[in-house]
């Protein structure tokens, strides 16, 4: 292990034995810009830690996003470096993440190759969808305007280090739903006296699984997911209320418009239908995220310049990721770069037992440097 590897080791592993939630990421944004800060960047702090770099006299600018915070998950391994905050785990290698963009700004500031300004963002809550948007309504786009912008995230079960994206839609879009049945409750033994809003909900359960399957295309993707299922009825006790929750996946923003579309009309039909009344609400808190052609192909081109094994035609990804907001506002694309195959590394993100592969930090880190080199490169007079 190289003595820039294990600098990068070691700091990963203390970001991830202090975990902190999204919008409470005190401690690791101070890390953070302190760590900036000694490699002589200049740091704007605010929802998150901003580390501005400039070379030479170019006016482009790119950036370059991680995100820092943890979940609300107990950590079960037993590595020196386990989480040593309860209940708080980097589960999903955000901790890696930054580790790795922290190497690149350290390459970047020693060597200086460059023409131009990288903006390094660390993007608090990513997990809840809402850190990126804290970030570009606090106004860092209008401070720090970007030609382009990029993001990694680690993929368990990918090869070490390989370098996989796409042109197009490649996470999709989440929202959430929320539909409260209003009936009338009574005894258990007497249920034409009053409407059982558990049998409507059960209905309406069933009914919203033919959006996907009788109302979209073939292929769109779309998930309809009901994953609470909650009312006021007692052991001998009808329930009058009675609360769906759930989730919605899309790959496209007019099949998630769509599939809300149906469902207003869906709720609405069988609350007439049972005379009961349905109140839905409909939150988009992911938007679809789209990897713009031009930054996707210089992607690829510097991970195959790289040497590093590389898919270009991946297909999209199901999670979603709320750096779709920084590429709706910028041309962007967003990597996955791969984590291992096997053990606590091929572990699925948000296991208790999942682990970033350290083995990963430095490739990492020079990648980043390697596509700023390429992107900001000097001009030839």
């Amino acid at each position: 292990m190289t003595e820039f590897h294990s600098r990068l080791t070691d700091l990963r592993r203390a970001l991830h034995r202090d975990p902190e939630l999204g919008f409470d990421e005190i401690r690791t944004k101070s890390r953070v810009a302190e760590h900036l800060r000694a490699l002589g960047i200049e740091v704007h702090e605010g929802a998150g830690v901003v580390g501005l770099l400039k070379i030479g006299s170019g006016n482009r600018a790119i950036g370059l996003r991680a995100d820092m915070d943890a979940l609300p998950i107990t950590e079960a391994s037993t590595h020196d470096y386990a989480s040593q905050n309860p209940g708080k785990m980097h589960a999903c290698g955000h901790d890696g993440h930054m580790t790795m963009l922290l190497g690149a700004a350290e390459l970047l500031a020693k060597s200086r190759d460059f023409d131009g300004t990288v903006v390094f963002l660390f993007q608090p809550n990513e997990e809840h969808g809402e850190g990126a948007l804290a970030m570009i309504n606090e106004g860092v786009l209008e401070r720090f305007p970007l030609q382009e912008v990029y993001a990694f995230h680690n993929l368990p079960g990918a090869p070490v280090g390989q370098i996989s994206t796409r042109v197009g839609q490649i996470c999709t879009s989440e929202s959430l739903f929320e539909i409260e049945i209003t009936g009338q409750g009574g005894h258990a033994s007497m249920p034409h006296v009053g409407v059982d809003a558990i049998t409507v909900g059960a209905e309406l359960v069933t009914a919203l699984q033919t959006i996907v399957a009788r109302k979209l295309a073939p292929g769109a993707g779309a998930v309809v997911s009901v994953t609470e299922f909650l009312t006021d009825g007692q052991r001998n006790v009808l329930p009058g209320r009675a609360t769906l929750k759930g989730d919605v996946r899309a790959r496209q923003p007019e099949d998630r418009q769509a599939v809300a579309r149906f469902m207003r009309q869906i709720v609405d039909g069988v609350a007439a239908a049972h005379g009961v009344s349905a109140e839905m609400s409909f939150d988009t808190v992911f938007i679809e995220t789209i990897n713009a052609p031009e930054p996707t192909a210089a992607a690829a081109r510097t991970a195959r310049a790289s040497g590093l094994e590389t898919i270009d035609d991946r297909p999209a990804m199901s999670f979603s990721e709320d750096f779709a907001h920084f590429c709706a506002a910028v041309p962007g694309a967003f990597l996955l770069i791969g984590n291992g195959e096997t053990g606590p590394h091929g572990q699925p993100l948000h296991s208790d037992t999942y682990d970033f592969n350290d083995a990963v930090l430095p490739i990492g880190a020079h990648f980043w440097a390697d596509l700023v080199r390429e992107r900001l490169a000097p001009r030839k007079d």
